[in-house]
């Protein structure tokens, strides 16, 4: 489930929610992006690298490069897209 809090042209705000074993496939955006874990737990991959998230922890997910995002826990993120 997801739901767009702001869409502007310089970037947006959305709030995701997981339940355990769902994922994001990998996939790249021209666009610098930055994920910050409200609650619950989630391993991000960025460029084959594998990240452990925890409740209050964020990345940023580099323009260009594949990630992907896999739920080992309910969890429930907030991506910043940053488009300008």
């Amino acid at each position: 489930m997801s739901s767009v809090l702001l869409d502007k042209d310089a970037g947006s705000l959305t709030i995701f929610a997981f339940d355990e074993g769902q994922k994001l496939s990998e996939h790249t955006v021209p666009y610098d992006a930055f994920i910050y874990i409200i609650e619950g737990q989630a391993e991000v991959t960025i460029q084959g690298e594998k990240n452990l998230l925890n409740q209050g922890d964020s990345i940023m997910l580099p323009a260009n490069r594949p990630h992907a995002v896999n739920a080992t826990s309910r969890f429930k993120m907030m991506l910043f897209m940053i488009k300008s």
